[in-house]
């Protein structure tokens, strides 16, 4: 018997799912809003249970391939001038042996090209109904296509549609952080900026970042708190952003000069806190399911690592899904919870609040280089 399954997202965790129902024998299809595949966004690093999914799911060759080892970590001054840096040696002491530096583009792009092919994905296609009883789940979409599966996977990204129709709006489970990040890829490394390294302008609630992880992969990232994420959002991110980073003058004022908006990447950071990710034959994955947030550092690795849990319960269970799903849940969820809570914590981190934060943010990373601070860091943020 083949077992049908509809994925509505081809980021990460829709791709990975795919790909791991494919590879026990189900018929997944994708939908995708976006007309094309994306690609580019911010800096990885890809360790833990994702590492070990990929290897299992025979991608890793591919991730490893795209991978750039570690970088350079260089401070700078609003004004450009170099306050201090962390050598590659330490970051990949830090990252360990089974530990990738990706773009955030490069995992997708991997997960992609293990599917093409295999996997139906239909782009600039959206999700209008779900209906489901005890032996099927039937979906709409805005095409007037009708589908019938066995399973409706929701990986869909923060603001999912898929939650939204089955679980509720998004209000009832979106937890803002005080915080907005932009992100958007580069043609070029500005000036300054240098090539193998993230390059980061620090200030009291913001943080900008040049990442580089070779030709043509570089990226600018910032986040920074504010009061109503809404209302910033409603800006738009030119304005927003010059208003933010008026007090930094290196590389920023240009890039935020040039950027077009439907180039950047610009959203509130957010959490999805839910009590429970299935509801009969649906389930959310990844940023629609727990979203732990680029503090954490882990949603591209959760991603992928849920994404195989989820193959390995259904092979489990193939005549009881929302048995397999509830079981795959019950296995999941304490990571997924203790990543939130860390993505909680870090955030005096990557947008220090004051200069007390800054400085607990600034101290470890300058002698991140000496073996007790090395394995203090690895255990602090959790990096096996």
């Amino acid at each position: 018997m083949t077992y049908r399954a509809v994925i509505v997202g081809a980021g990460i965790a829709g791709l990975a799912a795919a790909l791991r129902l494919y590879r026990i024998g189900w018929e997944p299809v994708v939908i995708e809003r976006a007309p094309a595949r994306r690609s580019g966004g911010y800096a990885v690093a890809f360790f833990g249970r994702g590492y070990d999914a990929a290897e299992r799911m025979g991608v890793l060759p591919a991730l490893r391939d795209r991978h750039f080892g570690a970088v350079d970590m260089i401070y700078k001054k609003a004004d450009g001038r170099h306050r201090f840096t962390v050598p590659h040696r330490a970051v990949q002491a830090l990252l360990g042996d089974r530990g990738l530096t990706l773009m955030r583009g490069d995992v997708e792009e991997a997960l992609y090209e293990a599917v093409e092919g295999k996997v139906a994905i239909r782009f600039g296609t959206t999700l209008t109904a779900v209906k489901q009883n005890q032996d099927s789940v039937c979906v709409e979409l805005d095409d007037g296509t009708v589908l019938d599966a066995d399973l409706l996977v929701g990986a869909d990204g923060l603001h999912s549609t898929v939650r939204k129709l089955v679980f509720g709006p998004e209000e009832g489970f979106r937890r803002d952080l005080g915080h907005v990040v932009a992100a958007m890829r580069l043609d070029h490394l500005p000036d300054g900026a240098r090539e193998r390294a993230f390059t980061t302008v620090t200030r009291v609630g913001h943080i900008f970042m040049i990442a580089n992880l070779g030709p043509g992969r570089t990226a600018a990232f910032f986040t920074y708190g504010v009061v109503d994420p809404a209302a910033e959002l409603a800006k738009g991110p030119r304005r927003a952003l010059t208003e933010a980073y008026r007090d930094v003058t290196w590389a920023a004022p240009d890039l935020i000069r040039g950027m077009s908006a439907d180039s950047v990447y610009f959203d509130s950071v957010s959490q999805i806190v839910a009590d429970r990710w299935s509801d009969g034959r649906v389930v959310l994955l990844g940023d629609a399911a727990w979203c732990v947030t680029l503090f954490a550092g882990y949603g591209s690795s959760l991603a992928v690592g849920g994404a195989e849990l989820l193959g390995t319960a259904l092979l489990r269970h193939p005549d009881d899904v929302p048995a397999a799903l509830r079981e795959w849940e019950a296995e999941l969820r304490p990571e997924a919870e203790e990543r939130q809570a860390m993505g909680r914590r870090n955030t005096g981190s990557h947008a220090p609040a004051n200069r007390l934060d800054l400085l607990k943010r600034d101290l470890p990373l300058r002698l991140a280089a000496l073996p007790p601070v090395t394995r203090w860091m690895r255990k602090h943020l959790r990096l096996h």
